[in-house]
């Protein structure tokens, strides 16, 4: 009985001590990362994180239909795709208007051939966790599904309405 008692008492010692470490921040007990479900053009659920579970990296991008500007950057978004896709970063391309329609992103994905995947996130719940607050922007996750990098592409649009002729800057 007593060995039976300090087992218990160890046990119980031990999730106490894992409960508080959790509450201050110091040990993340969640080992996939965040989870933010959102839905697909073909109105599927996907969980962007999980689906991407096995990626060195995660980039959204996130953009607009009627954004002349994130328009305007459909062929770094295929460069981009092409330089990073064969070395295991997964690519979402983030719709987070809420009247965008999937009939509609589904059309932009064909008119500007882009080869990702297209989420819709109409309550801004990636874009919170994202920190987004413009389109287009970027959003890279690691490995272990900490937000890394988020802004700008690069520096072709000095300011609205004022375009370089190409980039100077590659911020992404």
């Amino acid at each position: 009985t007593v060995a039976l008692v300090s087992r218990r008492a160890a046990f119980v010692l031990v999730c106490a001590g894992l409960v508080l470490l959790g509450v201050r921040g110091n040990v993340s007990l969640r080992a996939a990362g965040p989870s933010v479900p959102l839905r697909d053009v073909d109105g599927r659920v996907v969980d962007p994180f999980l689906a991407a579970e096995n990626s060195a990296a995660i980039l959204f991008l996130f953009a607009s239909i009627d954004c002349p500007v994130s328009n305007r950057y459909a062929p770094e978004v295929q460069r981009l795709h092409s330089a990073f896709a064969p070395k295991n970063v997964a690519f979402w391309l983030v719709y987070p208007n809420p009247a965008d329609s999937a009939d509609a992103v589904r059309e932009h994905l064909k008119a500007y051939s882009y080869p990702v995947h297209a989420l819709l996130d109409p309550h801004h719940d990636l874009v919170k966790l994202a920190r987004v607050t413009i389109t287009p922007e970027a959003a890279l996750f690691d490995r272990q599904r900490t937000l890394v990098y988020h802004g700008r592409i690069d520096d072709r649009f000095v300011s609205l309405g004022v375009e370089r002729p190409a980039a100077t800057r590659r911020d992404l």
